[in-house]
């Protein structure tokens, strides 16, 4: 992680009684989408109370919003990094709590949507001062480290998009599959792709000419994706992984358990059974198959210990490499801390000889460890695919918490099982 960056207010003379003209600054204006702010405010009276407000508009076009009233320290000063606010929108310290704990403006708005194609971000902070506002400074967050290469791949029946960092040399690459949701999973490789690790966000189903739904797709699709990324000259073919998340998660632990080349596992509220097609109309009832058959699966509302479960489970002893998990117990979509529990007893019980690094969030949902500081604030959102609701569960200040604490984690996780063999 980069250093925080310092975001300063300098009051404008606007209602400021004596005090002398200042110009509203930001230092730097620009960070990335995972990176912390340091908000100050200077030139208040001792003990004044002030309230800051931040705006941003998501990338369906919905206004989101939050405050939080402060009272300056001796000095006249308001450092948000360092100093819980009276009230408002969050309670604890945080430093970028006025933008994780943000809610809809308006009506019928369930779920934050991030900008499109990768877009950034404009965050607008209004400094208030007796209900009148003074100042206000912006803040572009960025998805996407300047440099970074997307390369369209449309290679065969491979499809997605490629990410390679900035610097022109060979990188260790992850594959990163994406959820019930379908599509390309852009948003969290180029999160690594922004760190130094060269990314491929596979598609593998409702996306152009591939499956509409996850139903019987072929693991040799992604062995496929392997041997693509090893030929690459962005990617070092002996350090690869694999992350995922959901289903997604799922999905990588059962690559990881097949295929030697990949050497880390990183499940986002995983799954430690193969789960049944998703998401309601399919045509047969498995998710996955291998040589032309189908795998076995855990049938909704069969028990996670149940014969069925058995032979279900996903077989990570196999896996060549260090496995990182990340869940929240308060997962609505299902029981991923428990399931990653289960991953963890299976390998001590195999002697496993590699790093297992488990992440459980009290208070976080289904969207635990999300690689971003975004609005965190959910309703319940319906399945994209096959339009039921979900409750996702947590709470935003969970879900946020999980976010700042895990981010760190999975690049260390990361950089020690891919670094360069002594």
């Amino acid at each position: 992680m980069r250093p925080a960056p310092i975001l300063v207010f300098a009051l404008c003379a606007v209602g400021a009684g004596s005090l002398p003209a200042q110009i509203p600054e930001i230092s730097p204006n620009r960070v990335m989408a995972d990176e912390s702010a340091t908000i100050l405010v200077h030139g208040l009276d001792p003990n004044e109370r002030i309230t800051l407000r931040a705006e941003l508009t998501d990338g369906a076009g919905h206004a989101w919003a939050a405050h939080a009233e402060f009272a300056a320290d001796s000095g006249g000063a308001v450092d948000v990094s360092k100093q819980a606010p009276v009230a408002g929108s969050y309670k604890d310290v945080s430093a970028l709590g006025l933008i994780w704990s943000m809610t809809p403006v308006e009506k019928n708005v369930a779920l934050y949507q991030a900008p499109r194609s990768l877009g950034p971000q404009m965050v607008r902070f209004h400094l208030l001062r007796k209900g009148q506002e003074v100042s206000s400074a912006q803040l572009e967050q960025v998805t996407v480290a300047d440099g970074v290469e997307r390369i369209p791949v449309h290679d065969g029946a491979l499809r997605g998009v490629f990410l390679a960092p900035a610097a022109r040399e060979r990188h260790p690459g992850v594959l990163v599959v994406s959820g019930s949701n379908g599509g390309v999973p852009l948003r969290p490789a180029a999160w690594l792709a922004s760190h130094g690790y060269a990314a491929l966000a596979l598609a593998y189903f409702h996306y152009e000419d591939l499956p509409a739904k996850l139903e019987s797709i072929p693991l040799e699709y992604f062995q496929s994706a392997l041997e693509w990324m090893s030929q690459r000259p962005e990617v070092l073919p002996d350090r690869l992984a694999v992350s995922g998340q959901s289903r997604g998660g799922e999905l990588a632990l059962q690559l990881g358990s097949m295929f030697p080349a990949i050497r880390a596992v990183v499940a986002y509220a995983p799954s430690n059974t193969r789960r049944p097609a998703c998401c309601g109309g399919n045509s047969v009832p498995y998710a996955w198959t291998w040589r032309g058959q189908p795998l076995a699966y855990l049938p909704i509302g069969a028990g996670l210990q149940s014969e069925l479960a058995m032979r279900a489970t996903i077989e990570v002893e196999r896996t060549q490499g260090p496995i990182l998990m990340v869940s929240g117990q308060e997962d609505g979509v299902w029981r991923s801390s428990t399931m990653a529990d289960m991953v963890v007893s299976r390998l001590k019980g195999a002697h496993f000889p590699y790093e297992v690094l488990t992440l459980k969030y009290p208070h976080a949902g289904h969207s635990a460890g999300r690689p971003e500081i975004t609005p965190a604030w959910h309703e319940g959102v319906r399945q994209p695919l096959s339009g039921r609701e979900m409750d996702l569960g947590g709470t935003p200040k969970g879900d946020a918490e999980s976010s700042l604490d895990s981010m760190p984690k999975v690049l260390e996780f990361l950089r020690k099982s891919l670094a360069e063999p002594k």
